[in-house]
């Protein structure tokens, strides 16, 4: 049985993984931990807003003697709708608490606001990238605007701070603040019983996305190898990441993330030099997923995720001064600095 079709597991003392389905067949499924406090569950992450999710993870509480009205606080680990929305949707119900990294509130904002609805900001950001052909692509397959989801971002009740504490009773988390997947992701971290709650941080299988949100910062890819160095840095523990199965060891999938990015900001300056210039030009010019896919045999959504990507990888390249950016017809071009 696969990561993602159990019901639900026991991953630690007083501390279960379930996982919940997602629509679309890209990930199949999202982590929520539920972990046994002394007055209460606590849901590390809470699962997309989708009935079959919301019966999963009821199924899953019933099984442990509880509901959704013992559940006290929701810990989201980042604003996407797969950890975030369904948190809004019961605390409607059942007013739980629900609490988010600080460095959200500017995305919670852009969300909110209605002058920028989700579309119209991707569509504008993929002009940028040289994508025309994409976004004819993309208005094809997605006629809305997202404008049915806004209301599913709602501000959370609580604002977490970096190496704030969270005191369950049972155990103490330790927020910090991991940006680079989206810029106010946090982990959580139990360092009496060493796990890291790990979110889409780092993934035993996959890497993340980069700054797939609402308003992405500046340098996003270089602020999340940062954060892969900070959680580097704290002891090894046992990773529970929001997608695939818990893992031994946080530092040895942390040393290969950075390998994988060395890499890739190599094969991006190489698209360059061999005269991709734009970020949708040169991601038509590299190796997409784990099954290194042509960029081509992409759906539209995940063609605009890797050039969303290869942008990210591009701004770092720049940033270590080893391509140059200007723009060009309302299009950003990358090439070579002049040498010296």
């Amino acid at each position: 049985m696969g990561w993602d079709a159990s019901e639900i597991e026991l991953v630690a003392p007083g501390v279960h993984r379930v996982p919940l389905p997602l629509p679309g067949d890209a990930l199949k499924a999202v982590n929520v931990y539920v972990v046994e406090g002394g007055d209460g569950l606590v849901l590390i992450d809470s699962g997309q807003y989708l009935g079959e999710a919301r019966t999963k993870l009821e199924a899953a509480l019933a099984s442990l003697g509880a509901g959704f009205g013992d559940v006290r606080d929701f810990l989201i680990t980042h604003i996407h709708r797969d950890h975030y929305t369904q948190a809004i949707a019961l605390r409607r119900e059942f007013g739980t608490r629900v609490s988010l990294g600080a460095g959200e509130a500017v995305s919670i904002a852009a969300v909110q606001n209605p002058a920028t609805p989700p579309m119209a900001r991707n569509l504008s950001a993929l002009e940028r990238y040289g994508a025309d052909p994409l976004i004819d692509l993309l208005r094809r397959s997605s006629p809305g605007d997202g404008d049915d989801l806004r209301s599913l971002f709602e501000s959370p009740d609580a604002w977490l701070e970096d190496q704030s504490v969270v005191d369950l009773s049972t155990r103490a988390l330790r927020v910090v603040s991991t940006p680079g997947h989206t810029r106010g992701h946090v982990v959580f971290v139990d360092e009496e019983h060493n796990l890291l709650f790990a979110g889409d941080h780092v993934l035993p299988h996959i890497t993340p996305s980069i700054a797939f949100e609402p308003a992405p910062p500046e340098n996003a890819l270089g602020k999340y190898l940062s954060s892969l160095l900070l959680v580097r840095s704290l002891p090894d523990a046992r990773l529970l990441p929001a997608h695939g199965p818990v893992s031994p060891s946080v530092h040895a999938r942390v040393d290969e993330l950075l390998l994988h990015h060395e890499r890739r900001l190599d094969d991006t300056l190489r698209a360059v030099i061999e005269g991709r210039r734009s970020p949708y030009e040169a991601a038509q010019g590299l190796l997409w997923t784990r099954r290194e896919r042509h960029f081509s045999t992409l759906d539209p959504f995940n063609q605009m995720l890797a050039v969303s990507e290869t942008k990210v990888h591009l701004d770092l390249l720049v940033a270590q001064g080893r391509l140059d950016v200007d723009v060009r017809s309302g299009v950003l071009t990358y090439q070579q600095p002049p040498a010296a």
